[in-house]
């Protein structure tokens, strides 16, 4: 059976609907930067999906190419993920991020961080999926070229991205978009009963996985896993 990443890293993948601490360490990404709604119809966002799943699917098809990756298994994509914040605000605290075909549940409602919800072309965003780590840069580049030359199409926005993000809190949310505050409500408070704090910032980032097909789930059926960087809190 292929190497699935959601089922061997349960952990990481996997979190119960009520929040815990976890350390992630370092993992290597295909990723693609950009800015706007995620909503727009042909939208940078939405065509960023595209190119993340363009190369993914090219490593893991990689067995049957010219180029042999050392230490290839086979193994199941594992899911798209994202990275999100705002400009003027502080990461985006779930409620009008997008899911992995695109579709975004958003209310328009501000946040108590400063994020304006209803202004979503001023979201900023990493998407990403998850490389194998038998993966090294130089496959990943070998991939993009492969790729471009198959698809005839540009792939120069997709970078190799390692990312360490370290103690966290996250929790399973389950159901619309639209609900996603009341569960970092929920993590908020976990953290200020057990002594820790958000750790949000320029380089930590409002973190979701999304694990459901939205084409195929009804909304108050959505798996998604919240992550936030955390703290010891000062005194």
């Amino acid at each position: 059976m292929p190497f699935d990443y959601k089922k061997e890293y349960k952990e990481f993948y996997m979190p119960k609907a009520k929040p815990s601490i976890v350390t992630i360490p370092p993992m290597n990404y295909i990723a693609v930067r950009g800015s706007g709604d995620p909503n727009a119809e042909d939208g940078e966002y939405k065509q960023s999906i595209g190119l993340l799943y363009g190369i993914a699917y090219t490593v893991r098809m990689s067995k049957k190419g010219s180029r042999k990756i050392e230490g290839y298994f086979d193994y199941v994509v594992p899911p798209l993920e994202g990275f999100w914040w705002q400009e003027g605000g502080e990461s985006a605290n779930g409620n009008g991020v997008a899911d992995s075909n695109g579709n975004n549940g958003n209310n328009g409602n501000n946040s108590d961080d400063g994020i304006d919800y209803a202004h979503k072309e001023n979201f900023r965003w990493i998407s990403v999926i998850r490389l194998p780590d038998f993966v090294k840069e130089e496959d990943f580049r070998f991939a993009v070229k492969e790729a471009t030359d198959k698809k005839k199409q540009d792939f120069s926005r997709v970078e190799f991205l390692t990312i360490d993000e370290g103690l966290c809190v996250q929790c399973m949310h389950i159901g619309s978009f639209d609900d996603e505050p009341a569960t970092v409500a929920l993590m908020d408070k976990y953290l200020e009963e057990n002594g820790y704090e958000n750790d949000l910032s320029e380089t930590r980032r409002h973190h979701e996985i999304y694990l459901s097909d939205a084409r195929r789930v009804a909304p108050e059926k959505l798996k998604t896993v919240i992550r936030h960087p955390i703290k010891a809190k000062s005194d």
